[in-house]
């Protein structure tokens, strides 16, 4: 005998409310069950969008405001990378207050009136052997330490002897201690390299170039001094025609034998760098005045500098 099947329970019916009839809350063990339900779906939910938000931020995709927290810096290629021990420059106010002046050097002595005539005559001329070139290339253009924008001179002066026609430009530079001390390192070998050699103009005229240590007075930290002479060619017989005093003796055709004295004097990071040039007798007490005082002046522009930081 067969039974029927029980009867199964119509769904109780939707109760629906009026609208505005107040609902009341939930059981407390229903809420419990209900708080245990959904927890972590929505502590799953969460990490999941924290997770996003972290990749959107490190990947730096575009809407993005910048990335959190410190980003390494983007590799550069070295000839671009800024020197660390790159020290800091005097102010140009510091290094005008290192400048000497025509009352320093006494009363012949005034402002420039212009490029002396000779610096295209004797200078502009190259040499074979590439120091000796250089050197050449230093006394015309007068950039002992470089060319680039970090050696360009603070602060300069051009004066004038208006009686004996020397000329003298002055440059207060300021660079690494090392780097200088290179440049000064290079000219002590000069008037080995250098001592006697040929130089050529654009004209294809030759000029008899001689380099000899010049002494200095006790300045700075460092220094280095030569006195140049620029003339017409020596004799071909190699007859040395200088006295025992170094001065020449030879008759030249061209208007005179240039003399230039280049020093540089080093004062920690920073350098004076001079030429006093003529195509008289050189005035030793013009060059020597300049070491002293300048290199005086630039200690306590240094000294003030310092203490205003």
């Amino acid at each position: 005998m067969q039974h029927a099947p029980a009867a199964r329970p119509s769904p109780a019916p939707v109760r629906r409310l009026p609208p505005g009839t107040p609902t009341r809350p939930l059981p407390a063990d229903a809420t419990a069950s209900h708080h245990a339900a959904t927890g972590p779906l929505l502590a799953a939910a969460l990490a999941a969008v924290l997770a996003l938000t972290a990749s959107a931020c490190v990947g730096g995709g575009r809407g993005t405001e910048g990335p959190v927290g410190p980003v390494p810096p983007t590799a550069q290629s070295p000839a671009v990378l800024p020197s660390a021990e790159l020290p800091p420059a005097l102010t140009r106010g510091q290094a005008r207050a290192a400048l000497v002046g025509a009352d320093d050097l006494g009363e012949a002595w005034e402002p420039t009136r212009g490029a002396a005539t000779w610096r295209d005559e004797l200078l502009k001329a190259t040499a074979e052997r590439p120091d000796c070139r250089r050197l050449l290339d230093v006394l015309y253009t007068e950039e002992l330490f470089g060319t680039g924008a970090a050696t360009a001179p603070r602060a300069t002066a051009a004066l004038d002897d208006v009686d004996g026609g020397a000329q003298l430009h002055y440059r207060v530079t300021s660079y690494r201690a090392a780097d200088l001390d290179r440049t000064l390192a290079w000219l002590g070998t000069l008037p080995d390299a250098c001592g006697r050699f040929e130089a050529r103009d654009a004209r294809g005229a030759t000029r008899d170039v001689r380099v000899a240590d010049l002494t200095l007075p006790q300045a700075g930290d460092d220094r280095r001094g030569l006195r140049v002479t620029v003339g017409d060619p020596a004799p071909d017989d190699g007859e040395d025609t200088r006295t025992e005093t170094g001065a020449d003796t030879r008759t030249d055709t061209g208007g005179g034998v240039l003399t230039v004295d280049l020093v540089a004097v080093r004062v920690g990071d920073d350098a004076i760098s001079l030429t006093n040039g003529t195509l008289g007798t050189p005035a030793d007490d013009a060059t020597r005045t300049s070491v002293e005082v300048g290199a005086d002046r630039l200690t306590e522009a240094r000294r003030q500098g310092r203490a205003q930081v």
